[in-house]
């Protein structure tokens, strides 16, 4: 196995690691905070404000936020390792 596809593992898997925590404590605030506002995913969709809202709140939210910049980064570095960039 090569050290590229260990890296892209590890990331993947650091990846969602970090959106699972975000959904499980978007739950846990709802849970713990009293009648908090109702969230707004990317200030256009309203969603409950229930543990599943605001653990879909969170995961979406990390998911783009991380996710957008994660797949520019890969595809950047697969036209580098492919020698087809331009430099």
């Amino acid at each position: 196995m090569s050290a590229g596809v260990r890296g892209r593992r590890f990331v993947l898997a650091l990846y969602a690691l970090l959106v699972a925590f975000a959904a499980v404590a978007g739950a846990l605030f709802a849970t713990v905070v009293a009648e908090p506002e109702p969230p707004a995913l990317f200030f256009l969709v309203a969603l409950p404000p229930t543990p599943t809202g605001f653990a879909a709140y969170g995961a979406v939210t990390v998911a783009v936020i991380l996710g957008v910049p994660l797949a520019l980064v890969a595809r950047v570095s697969a036209e580098v390792d492919d020698g087809s960039g331009s430099s």
